[in-house]
């Protein structure tokens, strides 16, 4: 996957520091992430929340706060209602650039500014909160008793948040008790999901109940078991971020191929050999090739593999793709060569990782061979790979299934 950075502007003037976690593969949507209170973009449960939503397919957008991180300002420089207005502000951004999100996740604190930003964002199909609390004044249960008089007193003080100090203003604390957590979840009129761990000991289980009792359906909850606040064990974050991806897919656009396919695929028959352990003939109407393992596990080498097989037709529509839109559209594209590899990541859902390396031949010029590459993401087997199919098996002989179709249960 790739990451790049993308800063923006802020609601108040501030200059924020965003990073973006791009798929290997046609996005199949984007999302914007919302960090918890001190934690900031780069904190282990937004990297690991956006990383793998990121292998699921999405485009994920996280920032740091006006305060936190990488970006300018200081707690209190505009309350909560700034970190509402810096989420609005950051899916605008997105969207000049021709990558408006539909989601929202948000993560404690950043869970209550994503249900109050949604609602100011139409483009947003759908949100997700995490560990987040019904109260927004639940914050300062985390501040210093001592640091948080002097804020009240002078206006202005040193805190101490889980042994870190910050600077927060009396503004801050003040704005927070104007923003009503449940009744942001009432108004939201899109499909929700809570998650919340009921061992957590920060925000506790009875805040993810309020919101979930005060948003209208379509809403979901899911438990995240033994988890801790921070999604600090990177199997809870993955677990997560895995929910989360085959959540929204109901709520995602759908992914359109820009070229569509010459013709319907045939067919074909594997049928083994009797040579070698695994080889087997492949044959659709008048085309035969052999399919092997290789020798290290047991076959002859004399084919390619099940997941070779799988990586050339990847391989094979991606250079038939871009041969087609070149030709579409009269690009001086002499020769297309496109490498795949297969591999397996360990500690990665899913686990396969399929790599495409393309090489682009003729006087294209920058605009010509971004738009191809473009193209590539969009080939039909491409777009298969990202959204998954339907498998159905059955023994020869057998009578057909009762086919996909409407049943009328009236007599």
């Amino acid at each position: 996957m790739a990451t790049r950075m993308f800063d923006f502007d802020g609601s108040s003037g501030h200059r924020l520091s965003g990073r973006l976690e791009t798929p290997e593969t046609t996005p199949r949507g984007w999302a914007i992430f919302a960090h918890c209170f001190t934690c900031g973009k780069d904190s282990l449960a937004a990297y690991r929340v956006a990383r793998a939503l990121s292998r699921a397919g999405l485009g994920v957008f996280r920032f740091d706060f006006a305060r936190i991180g990488q970006s300018d300002g200081a707690i209190g420089d505009a309350g909560f209602g700034c970190d509402v207005d810096d989420l609005v502000a950051g899916a605008e951004a997105m969207t000049a650039a021709g990558m408006a999100p539909s989601l929202i996740v948000g993560h404690s604190f950043g869970g209550a500014a994503a249900l109050a930003a949604a609602t100011k964002l139409p483009g947003i199909r759908s949100v997700a909160t995490i560990a987040a609390p019904a109260d927004v004044s639940h914050v300062l249960t985390q501040f210093d008793e001592a640091g948080l008089n002097r804020v009240m007193k002078d206006g202005q003080a040193e805190v101490h948040i889980a042994g870190r100090p910050f600077i927060v203003k009396r503004s801050f604390v003040e704005d927070i008790a104007r923003h009503d957590v449940e009744k942001h979840a009432a108004a939201l009129h899109r499909p929700l999901l809570v998650m919340h761990a009921p061992s957590d000991e920060v925000v506790g289980i009875d805040h993810a109940s309020r919101i979930f009792l005060a948003a209208k359906h379509p809403k979901s909850f899911v438990s995240l078991d033994t988890a801790d606040h921070l999604l600090t064990d990177a199997d809870d974050a993955n677990y997560a971020a895995q929910i989360i991806g085959a959540w929204v897919t109901r709520y995602l656009p759908p992914l359109v191929e820009d070229i569509a396919q010459l013709e319907q695929a045939k067919g074909v028959t594997a049928t083994e050999t009797g040579l070698g352990a695994f080889q087997v003939e492949i044959e659709s109407g008048e085309n035969r090739i052999i399919a092997d393992e290789p020798v290290s596990v047991g076959g002859l080498g004399s084919g390619l593999s099940p997941y070779e097989l799988v990586s050339a037709g990847l391989a094979a529509c991606t250079a038939m793709t871009m041969r087609l839109y070149a030709r579409r559209k009269g690009l001086p594209l002499e020769r297309a060569s496109v490498s795949v590899e297969h591999s397996k990541v360990a500690g990665m859902m899913p686990a396969d990782r399929f790599t495409r390396l393309i090489a682009l031949d003729g006087p294209l010029d920058e605009t010509q061979r971004t738009r191809l590459l473009a193209i590539a993401d969009r080939c039909p087997v491409d777009l298969t790979l990202v959204r998954g199919a339907d498998v159905q098996t059955r023994l020869a002989g057998e009578e057909d299934p009762m086919p996909d179709t409407a049943i009328d249960e009236h007599p």
